[in-house]
């Protein structure tokens, strides 16, 4: 999550989705997109690996 949570960052401060790939080594520029949403619909919950985990896990 570190690094999902550096890009948004970087881009809450006003930085380029290009700048924050090519900062932080992002191959894929459109998955700051999809960062960016989550994170405004969820806040840092969002930005949460959620692949393999059961909904019970997710709930803490």
């Amino acid at each position: 999550m570190d690094t999902k949570k550096k890009a948004v960052d970087m881009r809450l401060q006003g930085m380029t989705k290009k700048q924050v790939a090519e900062a932080l080594g992002i191959a894929d520029i459109g998955r700051l997109k999809v960062w960016m949403r989550k994170y405004r619909e969820q806040g840092d919950t969002g930005l949460i690996d959620q692949r393999g985990r059961s909904k019970e896990t997710l709930h803490i």
